[in-house]
């Protein structure tokens, strides 16, 4: 079975929206992670406002020269980009007649029964990125395997966040490690069936820079 991962850019205070914020952090590490990230990931999945963002940005020559920028220390600068546009993607959007990025899958019948459908099939991981109401409605559904957090060493103070109101979601922290620019990722995935504090949980992995 193929695993749901939330993969997010968030500020200290927990907001995600409109990470441009992010990058001045960037750095090479950062880069290795999300390259790599996107290449353990059989599929994207994507709510319509990071869809419409994504594809109006990613087939495009001057975004792909920028990526290729981004990730200069790679082997392939331009793989990232090409994996983009190649991987299928599948997108949550009621109000979307017609997807024009390539690979794109417009989901149609229910969100949950679909992402069932897909979590049933062979495969590597689906991955999803941005979204944040996609991303609640599969929490909601017990329905995410992994979250891969970003942690910014800013606060905003204002802005969407990934949690809302109300969310209560016992986790469990699987590793730990930082990326430079005093960016911290943090791999948690959910406590199934067990209660805060109880014994029996998997070891986490704590890294220090680099």
């Amino acid at each position: 079975m193929r695993k749901i991962v939330v993969s997010e850019f968030v500020s200290l205070d927990g907001v995600m929206e409109d990470p441009g914020w992010t990058v001045p952090y960037w750095n090479n590490e950062i880069a290795k992670f999300k390259f790599d990230e996107l290449f353990a990931s059989g599929a994207l999945l994507l709510g319509r406002t990071t869809y419409e963002g994504f594809a109006a940005a990613w087939p495009t020559k001057e975004h792909a020269k920028a990526m290729e920028g981004a990730f200069s220390t790679l082997p392939k600068p331009s793989a990232f980009s090409e994996r983009m546009n190649d991987i299928p993607k599948f997108v949550a959007a009621s109000t979307l007649a017609k997807l024009e990025w390539k690979n794109s899958n417009l989901i149609r019948a229910d969100l949950i029964d679909e992402v069932v459908k897909l979590k049933g099939q062979p495969g590597q991981n689906i991955l999803l990125v941005g979204s944040a109401s996609v991303a609640r409605a599969l929490m909601r559904n017990d329905l995410v395997d992994d979250y891969h957090l970003l942690v910014y060493p800013i606060l905003l103070g204002r802005g969407k966040r990934l949690f809302d109101d109300g969310t209560n979601r016992p986790l469990e922290l699987v590793e730990a490690r930082t990326l430079g620019s005093s960016v911290v990722h943090l791999h948690y995935s959910p406590r199934s069936g067990r209660s805060l504090g109880q014994e029996g949980t998997r070891p986490c992995r704590v890294q220090g820079a680099g």
